[in-house]
C-alpha cells in the first residue's frame, strides 16, 4: 500500500472529521459530488459499531478528497459521507433507507446490522443502490442480490477457523451452550454455530435467544451453568449484553470455555464484565495497535482513541474498507452508475486498511460479493485482546498472485 500521510498528518485529518453530518469538500475538487449514506446504529448497545464505522468512513473520504478525488471519464468526483442511526432493528432501518434514498439521493450505502440491512436491501436493490453491510446473514448475497457486497467477515469466514483453534487449545471440550440475541442476526449466527461446532464433534446442550438491551442475565446465566456446558457461546452479543453473561456465569461459578464469535473489542467486554472477561476467544476483534496491524489501521486507531475515546474494532475498520472499495469500483468501472460499479467490483484490486484485498466467496454465495481479508482471532489477556492468529484467506492469496 502506499499512502502519502504520516500519522500525524492522519491526526491531523482525523481531528478534522469530526462533524457528524457532512464532510466538507475542498472547492477545487467539487466538480462532482457522491453522497455515500451510512445506516449504523448510533445509540444503544450497539451505538460503537456506528460511531466508529462513521468516523472510519469520513477518515477514507476525506483522505481521498485530500489526494485529489477520483477521476471519471475526465470529470472530478469527491466523497460525501452522511450517517443514521438504526438504532439496531429493523423499523428504524426502513426509516433510515426511505431517508438515505428518497430524500438524499445515496447512490451508494453502507449498512450495518442483519435487520435493518435487510430493510435497507429492500430498497437498494429495487432502486438500483449500491449496498457494502457488514451483516452476517448468508442469505443477503447471492445472484439474487446483484448491488450488496460485504466488507466484513462473517460466520462463514470466522467460525470455520475460530472453532478448530479453540477445539485444539481446549482438547476436552465436549459440550457447548448457546446464546445469542433474538433477531436476525442472532438466528444466523445460531445456525453457523451448531453447524460449525458439530463438525468438531462437540454436542449443543441449549440454544436461547435474549432481547437486545436486556440488562438481567442472573436467570439465563444460571439455566447454562447447570447444563456444565465446557464452552458458553455467545455468538453476537455485543460487549455490553456479553459483559454481563460473562459476569454472572463468574459469580455463579462457572469455570468454562468462554466464546464470543462476533465479539469485536476486549476492551469492551472487559469494562463491562471485568476479570470475568479473562481467556474469552474473540472472532472479530483486531488489535489495531499491534504488531499485525497495517500502517494504516495503526492510524486510524490512534485518531479514534482521540475521538471516539475507544480503540477500532473489525465491524468499524468496515467503514475505511467500504470507501476503499467504492473507489476501486468506480474507477475499474471509469463510471458512477452503481450497477456497472457492481458488476467492476468483483474484477478491482482493492486497497483495504488490511493491504490489496479482492471480493470473493462464489462457491459460498453463489457470487464474488466477499471481500477476502485476514481471519483474525483474539482472546482476551491481562484485560486486551490479543491476536492468537491472522490468516490470509487462499482465495485471496491465488487472486493477488495471479495479477
Amino acid at each position: 500500500m502506499t499512502y502519502k500521510w504520516t500519522r500525524r498528518g492522519f491526526g491531523l485529518i482525523a481531528m478534522a472529521a469530526l462533524s457528524t453530518t457532512a464532510l466538507s469538500i475542498p472547492a477545487a475538487f467539487a466538480d462532482e459530488v457522491i453522497t455515500i449514506g451510512i445506516s449504523a446504529p448510533m445509540s444503544g448497545a450497539a451505538a460503537t459499531w456506528g460511531l466508529g464505522m462513521e468516523y472510519t468512513a469520513k477518515e477514507a473520504a476525506k483522505a481521498i478528497n485530500d489526494a485529489g478525488g477520483i477521476t471519471v471519464d475526465g470529470k472530478k468526483y469527491t466523497f460525501n459521507v452522511i450517517a443514521y442511526d438504526n438504532k439496531y432493528n429493523a423499523a428504524e432501518g426502513s426509516k433510515v433507507a426511505q431517508t438515505l434514498l428518497s430524500r438524499d439521493n445515496a447512490q451508494f450505502v453502507i449498512g450495518v446490522g442483519t435487520a435493518p440491512v435487510k430493510a435497507l436491501q429492500s430498497l437498494t436493490e429495487r432502486k438500483g443502490v449500491l449496498l457494502f453491510s457488514t451483516a452476517w446473514g448468508r442469505d443477503i448475497k447471492g445472484p439474487k442480490f446483484p448491488l450488496t457486497f460485504t466488507q466484513i467477515n462473517t460466520p462463514n469466514e470466522v467460525l470455520v477457523l475460530l472453532y478448530p483453534l479453540v477445539k485444539g487449545q481446549n482438547p476436552n471440550i465436549k459440550t457447548v451452550a448457546l446464546l445469542n440475541p433474538n433477531d436476525a442476526t442472532g438466528k444466523e449466527v445460531t445456525q453457523a454455530a451448531k453447524e460449525n461446532w458439530e463438525k468438531l464433534g462437540v454436542e449443543i446442550v441449549s440454544t436461547d435467544w435474549y432481547e437486545r438491551g436486556a440488562t438481567e442475565f442472573q436467570p439465563i446465566a444460571a439455566k447454562i451453568a447447570a447444563l456444565k456446558p465446557d464452552v458458553v457461546d455467545l455468538g453476537a452479543s455485543p460487549a455490553a449484553e456479553g459483559g454481563l453473561v460473562l459476569k454472572e456465569l463468574d459469580v455463579i461459578g462457572w469455570k468454562g470455555v468462554k466464546v464470543i464469535g462476533a465479539g469485536t473489542s476486549g476492551e469492551a467486554v472487559v469494562k463491562v464484565a471485568g476479570p470475568a472477561a479473562e481467556q474469552t476467544y474473540m472472532g472479530l476483534a483486531a488489535d489495531y495497535d499491534g504488531p499485525e496491524a497495517t500502517e494504516v489501521q495503526h492510524a486510524l486507531n490512534k485518531g479514534a482513541r482521540d475521538v471516539i475515546r475507544e480503540p477500532l474494532n473489525v465491524v468499524q475498520m468496515g467503514g475505511y474498507d467500504a470507501i476503499m472499495a467504492l473507489k476501486a469500483g468506480i474507477e475499474k468501472a471509469n463510471s458512477v452508475d452503481p450497477k456497472k460499479v457492481a458488476e467492476a467490483l468483483p474484477t478491482a484490486i482493492i486497497d483495504t486498511s488490511y493491504g490489496k484485498s479482492v471480493f470473493g466467496g462464489m462457491e459460498i454465495y453463489g457470487s464474488p460479493q466477499q471481500l477476502q481479508l485476514p481471519v483474525i482471532v483474539t482472546q482476551v489477556k491481562d484485560g486486551k485482546a490479543v491476536e492468537l492468529k491472522r490468516v490470509i484467506p487462499a482465495e485471496l492469496q491465488k487472486r493477488l498472485s495471479s495479477n
